[in-house]
C-alpha cells in the first residue's frame, strides 16, 4: 500500500501497529505508530512545500546552487503568470492614466481575491489528503464555497465600497470595487475548489500545480472586471 493509505488507516482507527504481509497472506513485518508518525510528517511537510513553490530538498541547510535550482521553476512559472496580468492591466493604461483612483484601488481587488483562493485551496488540499474530498462530494463542497465567498464578497464589497466612497467621493466608483470584489471572490471559491480534485483525477499533484496559479487567475478576472467596469461606467 502507499505509505499515505497505510497512514490514514492509522488515524482512521486508532492503530498502535498493523502486521504486513505478502502476496500469499504470510507474515513479513510489522508498521508501529512511530513509523506512522514520520510519514504523516514527510507528507505533511511535503504539502507545505509544494504549496510555496520550493521542493523537498530546499531546506535552510541545503547549497545555494541547489536552492537556486529548486525554487527558478516555479519562479519562473509565476513570472508567465504575472505576465498574463500585466497585459490586463496594459489593455486598460489609458483608463487608469485618466483616473488615479483605479490604480490605487487596484491592488485591493488583487489582494483580496488572491487571499480567498489560497484559502480555499489550502483547505481542499487538506481534505484530499485526509481522504475528506472525492469527485462524489466535489460539488457539494462547491456549493458550501460559493455561499461563504457570496457572503464574504457582500460583507467586504459594502465596507470597503463605502472606504473608497468617503476617499474619493465617487459614489459609483465605489459600485465598482465592490461588484468587483464580489465576482473575484466568487471565482476564488469555484478555483480553489474544484481545481485540485481536477488535477489529482488526472495524476496531478494538488498542492503543487494548484498553487501556481493561485493567484494568478484571480488577479486577471479582478484587474479585468474592475478596470472594463469602472472604464465603461466611470470615463464613458
Amino acid at each position: 500500500m502507499d505509505q499515505e493509505e497505510v497512514a490514514f488507516l492509522f488515524r482512521q482507527r486508532d492503530l498502535i501497529s498493523a502486521p504486513v504481509v505478502d502476496a500469499d497472506g504470510r507474515l513479513v513485518g510489522v508498521i508501529t505508530i512511530d513509523d506512522i508518525v514520520d510519514v504523516i510528517d514527510e507528507e505533511h511537510q511535503e504539502d507545505i512545500m509544494s504549496m510555496a513553490g520550493v521542493s523537498e530538498g530546499d531546506t535552510l541547510f541545503a547549497a545555494v546552487a541547489d536552492t537556486i535550482r529548486s525554487r527558478f521553476k516555479w519562479l519562473a512559472l509565476y513570472t508567465v503568470c504575472a505576465f498574463g496580468s500585466a497585459s490586463v492591466i496594459s489593455l486598460f493604461r489609458g483608463s487608469i492614466t485618466e483616473m488615479v483612483a483605479l490604480a490605487v484601488l487596484m491592488p485591493i481587488v488583487a489582494a483580496m481575491g488572491g487571499t480567498a483562493s489560497v484559502q480555499t485551496l489550502t483547505v481542499a488540499v487538506r481534505a484530499i489528503a485526509m481522504k475528506e474530498l472525492t469527485p462524489a462530494n466535489a460539488l457539494r463542497n462547491v456549493g458550501k464555497e460559493l455561499v461563504v465567498a457570496l457572503i464574504n464578497g457582500v460583507v467586504f464589497a459594502i465596507v470597503i465600497g463605502a472606504i473608497a466612497w468617503f476617499w474619493f467621493g465617487n459614489p459609483l466608483l465605489s459600485f465598482v470595487i465592490g461588484f468587483a470584489l464580489i465576482l473575484n471572490l466568487l471565482v476564488a471559491g469555484v478555483y480553489g475548489s474544484t481545481l485540485p480534485v481536477i488535477l489529482q483525477r488526472f495524476g496531478y499533484d494538488p498542492a503543487a500545480a494548484a498553487s501556481a496559479f493561485a493567484t494568478a487567475i484571480t488577479d486577471i478576472v479582478g484587474f479585468f472586471v474592475f478596470l472594463g467596469l469602472g472604464t465603461l461606467l466611470l470615463l464613458r
